[in-house]
């Protein structure tokens, strides 16, 4: 660690969330963007009260609440806010005692033990995440059983852990899982990953269309797009940006869908494309992605990160439309 910055830094090496900083972590820049973006977050709360006392079903996502959601919802708002605009609350309503009855159901040993594997590698960071492990593994192994087709996959320890994290409740985090897995991503996390294969096309096709001299750059480096990106869409960002961001995403995904997801991807490939192509060998490509582009100052400064994602140009037609040709093109 930098300990003369982090010493001059009013900032602690551990986040708000408990997620110990990195050794490199940039003190001095984040203290520079915090400076504002705590002001900015004090103004949100007051607008988010307001909105509230108005409208605290949230039953309608208008312009106006669409655009305070991607300015970022307050983290005392964050999980109740989610469960509504998401309908995870009017699911869980329908099915009051699903989750406890799930609790109370016989397991079988193999999805225990899988998921008992990866308790120990899920936020080894968080200096607060050892308490909530068997919280943990009461929502994988509830919904593992909920949900045979998918089962436990890796990839939901990170999802299901960020959400307990933020909601500090089992039952919501359950609930919050179920509409990620089976309305954001379906198909992502079951054993032949049909549909997380089928939009890993996607983005390609999508890159090839908006940075051409990107991706014949990443081609010839042979760097396969399922590489790059397979995590990013499986977690939906978890364990690979920062915490901050990534709620700032997942803010945008209860919200507004699956299409936030490509938005984040193509953001990331187009705010680095200097960085990507300034790349000389797969080693170096590798760590950029792996690394290097995750924790940077662009991706740090969330509120700038957001808005540049909601400048590139993206209609669901041309994502559906693109879906259509991968599935085919995968049929042949």
């Amino acid at each position: 660690m930098d300990l003369a910055a982090s010493s001059t830094s009013r900032f602690s090496d551990v986040d708000e969330y408990g997620f110990k900083r990195s050794d490199n972590f940039d003190y001095r820049n984040y203290e520079q963007f915090m400076s504002g973006y705590l002001k900015t977050l004090t103004k949100r709360r007051m607008k988010w009260e307001a909105i509230l006392q108005r409208n605290a079903d949230l039953t309608t996502i208008d312009s106006k609440l669409k655009r305070y959601i991607r300015k970022g919802i307050p983290g005392p708002f964050r999980a109740d806010v989610w469960m509504k605009i998401s309908g995870a609350a009017k699911l869980q309503q329908r099915s009051p005692t699903l989750y406890r009855n799930l609790l109370g159901a016989h397991y079988e040993k193999e999805i225990c033990d899988s998921i008992t594997i990866d308790l120990p590698r899920t936020f080894p960071d968080n200096i607060h995440f050892d308490t909530k492990k068997e919280r943990l593994f009461n929502i994988l192994v509830a919904y593992a059983h909920h949900n045979r087709e998918v089962g436990y996959c890796q990839g939901l320890n990170y999802i299901a852990g960020l959400l307990l994290i933020v909601t500090d409740d089992e039952e919501k985090s359950f609930w919050l899982l179920k509409h990620i897995v089976e309305s954001i991503v379906p198909q992502y996390h079951t054993k032949n990953m049909a549909n997380l294969l089928r939009d890993l096309a996607v983005f390609k096709e999508m890159i090839m269309r908006r940075a051409p001299q990107v991706n014949r750059h990443i081609e010839n480096l042979g760097l396969p797009y399922t590489v790059i990106a397979s995590k990013w869409f499986i977690c939906i960002f978890a364990e690979v940006l920062p915490v901050e961001t990534v709620l700032r995403i997942w803010d945008c995904v209860f919200a507004e869908g699956y299409k936030i997801v490509f938005r984040v991807a193509l953001a990331l490939f187009l705010t680095h494309k200097t960085a990507i192509l300034g790349c000389d060998d797969i080693a170096a490509l590798a760590n950029l992605f792996r690394e290097k582009m995750m924790q940077g100052d662009i991706v740090t400064d969330c509120h700038s990160f957001i808005e540049a994602m909601f400048k590139i140009r993206l209609k669901r037609s041309e994502l559906e439309a693109l879906r259509k040709v991968c599935v085919g093109r995968n049929n042949t």
